[in-house]
C-alpha cells in the first residue's frame, strides 16, 4: 500500500467524469488499498477515485462501521431530507450546509466485481452521496446553501 497525493479543489481533475471500471484485477485491488490508506491518513470518511488523481468509479469510505470499498456506484433509491456540514479532504479549511436525502440504496460492485447493494442512512447515506459526486465531477461546494465559518477563530484575530 502507498499513500496517494491528494487532488485539491483548483485542479480540473475534480470537475470531470469517472468512468466506469472493466477490469477487476491487481491494478485495482492497489488502487483500493492505496485509496483506504490515503482516507484514513488524511482523517477523511471518503475518498473517490478522482480526488487522487484517478478517473475511475471507485470510492472507499469508513463512517466508523469498517471500510467500504464501492467499484461503479450507482444510486437506486433516495428517501428523505436532512440538512448537516460537510467538508472535504480535497477542499482543507472550508465547510458547508448540504441537504442530502436521510436514506439511500446503493448498487455496486466490490473489488472482484461482485454484485453489492448497500443501504445507507444517516451519516453513511450523506458520505455515499458526497462520495458519488465525485465521480460525476460535482463538489459539494457546489450544491451547499451555507458556508460555515469558524467564528472562534475569525473573533482570535480580530
Amino acid at each position: 500500500m502507498a499513500l496517494r497525493k491528494i487532488v485539491y479543489i483548483e485542479d480540473e481533475m475534480l470537475r470531470k467524469k469517472s468512468r466506469k471500471v472493466e477490469r477487476f484485477d491487481e491494478r485495482l485491488h492497489t488502487l483500493l488499498d492505496d485509496m483506504a490508506e490515503t482516507m484514513y491518513k488524511n482523517n477523511g470518511c471518503g475518498l473517490a477515485a478522482p480526488q487522487v488523481a484517478v478517473l475511475k468509479r471507485v470510492v472507499v469510505m469508513d463512517v466508523g462501521d469498517g471500510l467500504i470499498e464501492m467499484v461503479n456506484p450507482e444510486i437506486v433509491s433516495r428517501e428523505g431530507a436532512v440538512d448537516g456540514v460537510e467538508g472535504c479532504i480535497s477542499i482543507p479549511g472550508r465547510q458547508g450546509y448540504v441537504v442530502r436525502p436521510q436514506k439511500v440504496v446503493v448498487r455496486a460492485q466490490d473489488r472482484n466485481g461482485a454484485p453489492i447493494e448497500i443501504t445507507g442512512e444517516d451519516w453513511l447515506a450523506r458520505c455515499i452521496c458526497h462520495e458519488t459526486d465525485h465521480l460525476d465531477g460535482q463538489l459539494y461546494v457546489d450544491i451547499m446553501h451555507e458556508e460555515v465559518f469558524d467564528t472562534e477563530t475569525e473573533e482570535e484575530e480580530s
